[in-house]
């Protein structure tokens, strides 16, 4: 099945034109048109980027089989459920709604009509994450850094459902476990809702993730550690590196065979390690275009959504436990 896709887009704002363009450029996509509830802005939009306007939503839906929805977080819910009872496939734009009981309705009105949703959490279409995943094995402890220089457009949200919700996606898909606890702390220092946050999660399988957030910061960083049994993984997302660093038992053969890329150490108990270092590929990517292409190839094959309704759900819970506890301190969830 080579035919293209009829979508459209709700929401024409900063990430919504990003969509429209990418959209409009795919090979699995026939970019219809956008509905934006700005008349005035929308009526610009179509003028300088040709896109076509439709001042209703539901003749533009009357014309597509996929939707994507990039319009505020508020209206996330109302739109994607009148567009899943229409039996459109719909892509959501992270988070996925405002409350958890939302999206958990969403998921059963999506289960009744028969359709596909995805939910747009961008990193983990990250090149650095994809070259990164094989080398991800039963993690024991992950640190996250996500550091942004200020920027007006999204402090009416705190930082947690802004930037933090990126990397608690990221972690859920890698720790097959439940959390037990949760720690967090939240500083508002320029928005009325907090702009710099910090989360301490503790999974059933021991493995602890600990994640800084702040949306005032200097410089930019989103950069993930993880650390396993005998390796460490680092995932840089804002330069596309990753880095793994892997340990073994090391004998006599081995130091003799060394090149630049290994060395050896002996622990406490005068054990020698051997150290080397991998630099998977990564290959360069546009990762939304990735996102939106592979919710096209789970429709066209009826394969798994790589970033499920539950997906979606899970890291949007886990972000508002988060939230709640920026004045309660600590959550125990077993």
């Amino acid at each position: 099945m080579n035919s293209k896709i009829n979508a459209g887009v709700i929401g024409a704002g900063h990430l919504g034109k990003i969509h429209l363009k990418l959209l409009e450029q795919s090979e699995h996509y026939n970019l219809v048109g956008f509905h934006d509830v700005n008349a005035e802005y929308a009526l610009k939009t179509e003028e300088e980027f040709g896109y076509k306007y439709f001042r209703n939503l539901d003749e533009l839906l009357e014309q597509v089989e996929v939707i994507d929805i990039v319009a505020p977080t508020t209206s996330h819910y109302e739109i994607a459920k009148h567009c899943i009872n229409l039996g459109k496939h719909t892509f959501i734009e992270k988070p996925v709604t405002e409350t958890i009981e939302e999206a958990e309705d969403l998921i059963i009105q999506a289960q009744n009509a028969g359709v596909k949703v995805q939910i747009g959490h961008v990193e983990r279409f990250n090149p650095a994450f994809t070259a990164a995943k094989p080398f991800i094995k039963n993690p024991l402890f992950i640190e996250s850094h996500r550091l942004a220089q200020f920027n007006p457009r999204g402090t009416d949200v705190p930082v947690v459902l802004d930037l933090m919700i990126h990397d608690l996606d990221i972690i859920l898909s890698i720790v097959q476990s439940e959390i037990t606890e949760i720690r967090s702390s939240g500083v508002s220092v320029i928005s009325e809702s907090p702009d710099i946050a910090n989360a301490r999660l503790v999974f059933a399988n021991g493995c602890v993730a600990n994640i800084t957030t702040s949306r005032i910061s200097m410089k930019n960083m989103r950069k993930t550690r993880i650390f396993q049994r005998d390796a460490y993984v680092s995932v840089d997302f804002l330069e596309k590196k990753t880095e793994i660093i892997r340990m073994e038992e090391a004998d006599q053969g081995m130091e003799q065979a060394a090149d630049d890329y290994s060395m050896f150490l002996t622990n406490a108990e005068q054990q020698k390690k051997r150290i080397w270092f991998e630099y998977p590929d990564v290959h360069s990517n546009n990762a939304i275009l990735d996102e939106l292409e592979s919710f096209a190839e789970s429709i066209k094959n009826n394969s798994e959504i790589k970033v499920s309704l539950r997906d979606g759900a899970k890291a949007l819970e886990v972000a508002l436990k988060i939230i709640e506890n920026f004045h309660g301190g600590t959550q125990i969830l077993s």
